[in-house]
């Protein structure tokens, strides 16, 4: 049987054009201030302290988190990495519906992310505006992201034929 396996990050061209100019920032001290910082130590200190935890805050976006889908015969298995650490589960039996749609992630959801609501809607989402809907017969929605929608409506026609 077909399988689909997708896992995204957070790796938009944005984001590195946002860590170079705040890496920007942090290091003109060092270049712009060089002899009053190595007389401080504690001003260089700080500097290179800010500078580590600034590089720590963009890996920690880029490696640590991660969404990752899966479809296949048994049905849908996804994980936001790491607000959620084991995957999560949803057979064919408790899908309602399910389609590719393109959506408005600021609009519907607020932003990317691991995205909740009071009502019973959920979205995870990394990048872009193409997802696989999913509403469930007790009524609950939930929207994957994906950066492969043609692939996706695919292997769900396959399976729900």
């Amino acid at each position: 049987m077909k399988v689909f396996t997708e896992t995204q990050r957070f790796d938009q061209w944005w984001m590195r054009i946002l860590l170079v100019i705040v890496l920007a920032f942090a290091i003109s001290p060092l270049i712009f201030q060089y002899d009053t910082l190595i007389n401080s130590n504690v001003e260089l200190v700080s500097v290179l302290v800010s500078i580590l935890v600034l590089l720590a805050v963009f890996m920690t976006f880029w490696f640590l988190f991660k969404l990752q889908t899966r479809i296949d015969e048994t049905g849908i298995t996804y994980r936001f990495f790491p607000f959620q650490r084991k995957n999560r589960f949803k057979p064919w039996s408790e899908i309602q519906t399910i389609s590719i749609r393109k959506y408005n992630p600021i609009k519907e959801y607020g932003g990317w992310g691991y995205r909740i609501s009071f009502t019973k809607k959920k979205a995870l989402t990394i990048k872009g505006n193409k997802g696989i809907q999913i509403i469930f017969k007790n009524g609950n929605e939930l929207l994957l992201g994906t950066q492969h929608p043609e692939k996706v409506e695919q292997i769900i026609k396959n399976y729900l034929a």
